[in-house]
């Protein structure tokens, strides 16, 4: 009898889910485009955005929010740690969140197409909420007294005049994406993954967090709603049972007994493929009139003789 294989799923994706690669290039290609063409026709709105900052920042003090100059004071101490600070917020961003997608892509196909739908459902929301709410980061607020560390120390992906920047809408900092992105990265590789070490990849949120307010490009409410519309999109967009690991032992499909190796991490596809092999063989076992007397007789009966 033919049982299914036993590896674990790290080693082995079930390429059945995955979509056409040229497909998904052009559809993730097409939504990012899509909300960089949104976010620029945000643009604009100067006085509502210096308005709303005001707003925010006030709010922030109401709730005891601890100031971002906090953060930033820590980071000014050090040339070095203040460029680093840069550099990760310039480039590590939009990169890693790529590399997720084409990792899941190839190693986990059903848990790629998850983990673009609630990107796509967060970035969405994220767009409705910057044409709605144009907000000026804390690096503008005179109020905030921060400085801009991009323009200062470098490197920045900002104009120094944000009023004309063509390049990016620097009024557009709730809710920052930065921090979303990176948080859905962490969850999309704890989920995909069994390793003992993958909650370290907690750090990339968190990292992600001190460098946006640090370098005075967010607020602290920019970070805690965006964390709440990912709430909402993983609660809404349940990752599909079939892309579950969980471990699984998989019965002798003549009795019951425990698989040759013992325990096995498999996909729940093997492990219905197994269950349904084990119940036709107990079928056939109860009715034997019903199955010919070739097909009773059990694989490599003869060999050895």
């Amino acid at each position: 009898m033919t049982y299914a294989r036993t590896e674990p799923t790290d080693q082995e994706p079930d390429i059945r889910a995955r979509p056409p690669l040229v497909r998904e290039f052009l559809l993730v290609a097409g939504l990012f485009l899509a909300y960089k063409f949104g976010r620029r026709a945000a643009n604009g709105h100067v006085e509502e955005a210096f308005r709303n900052a005001g707003n925010v920042w006030d709010l922030e003090r109401a709730l005891h929010l601890p100031g971002e100059g906090a953060v930033q004071g820590v980071l000014l101490h050090s040339q070095t740690l203040i460029h680093a600070a840069n550099t990760y917020y310039a480039t590590v961003h939009f990169p890693a969140t790529v590399l997720l997608l084409v990792w899941l892509y190839w190693r986990r196909p059903l848990h790629y197409l998850w983990s673009r739908r609630i990107l796509a459902v967060l970035t969405g929301g994220a767009l409705v909420l910057h044409l709605l709410f144009p907000l000026a980061p804390p690096r503008m607020l005179p109020a905030a007294g921060l400085v801009d560390t991009g323009q200062v120390y470098g490197p920045t992906v900002y104009g120094a005049t944000p009023a004309t920047d063509t390049m990016a809408n620097q009024f557009a900092a709730m809710p920052s994406l930065h921090v979303g992105w990176a948080v859905m990265v962490a969850v999309g590789l704890i989920v995909a993954t069994r390793s003992r070490w993958r909650w370290l990849w907690l750090l990339h949120p968190a990292i992600t967090l001190l460098v946006v307010v640090g370098t005075a490009n967010h607020y602290w409410l920019d970070a805690i709603v965006v964390v709440a519309l990912l709430a909402v999109a993983l609660a809404a967009l349940r990752l599909p049972r079939a892309a579950r690991n969980v471990p699984a032992r998989l019965a002798w499909a003549a009795g019951g007994g425990a698989v040759p190796g013992g325990r096995a991490d498999v996909p729940a596809y093997a492990v219905s493929v197994a269950e349904a092999a084990a119940d036709s063989y107990a079928a056939d076992a109860a009715h034997p009139a019903r199955t010919p007397a070739a097909a009773r007789t059990p694989a490599g009966a003869g060999a050895g003789r």
